[in-house]
């Protein structure tokens, strides 16, 4: 196959596994204290951290600097989880319309929540390398609003 052809192959492989394991796995550190019920904050101010974590993760992707902003986006409970995304750009646009409280939600081979107020809402991913397109998609993504501030959990490839 030409070099070409493998590229666009191996970038179109790389953005299914990125979407397909959008949340992070792997072994966690605890940290102190407990989970929160997703009422227990300002339902209106909780909704405008979330936005407001979707406003800076894409103007981060557009300054080319989304690996600092999700190792400083990181829920403090999974900071070992956080992984390479070899250089793509993800843009994330989030339905704020579907945004809901999640408070049974465990992180994928986890036994207990995150600290925090969890919410889910519908997400639309595109995935760029060098500013090519390589793929989109519609799915579901968690944050966490924890002492007055949203966080996420960054996606990894392959597993990591």
């Amino acid at each position: 196959m030409p070099s070409n052809v493998l590229r666009v192959v191996r970038h179109a492989a790389i953005a299914t596994v990125v979407l397909a394991t959008s949340l992070a796995t792997g072994c966690s550190t605890p940290v102190a204290g407990q989970a929160v019920p997703a009422g227990s904050g300002s339902p209106a101010g909780d909704r405008a951290l979330v936005e407001d974590y979707y406003d800076e993760l894409n103007a981060a992707a557009d300054e080319g600097t989304l690996d600092d902003f999700l190792r400083h986006t990181q829920h403090p409970d999974y900071l070992d989880r956080l992984c390479d995304l070899s250089g793509l750009t993800l843009h994330v646009l989030p339905a704020l319309s579907t945004l809901r409280a999640d408070p049974e939600w465990t992180p994928p081979q986890e036994r207990e929540q995150p600290r925090g107020a969890v919410y889910v809402l519908g997400v639309s991913i595109s995935i760029r390398d060098d500013g090519t397109l390589l793929g989109e998609q519609i799915g579901s993504q968690r944050v966490v609003v924890l002492d007055g501030r949203a966080y996420g959990f960054s996606p990894c490839l392959f597993g990591e």
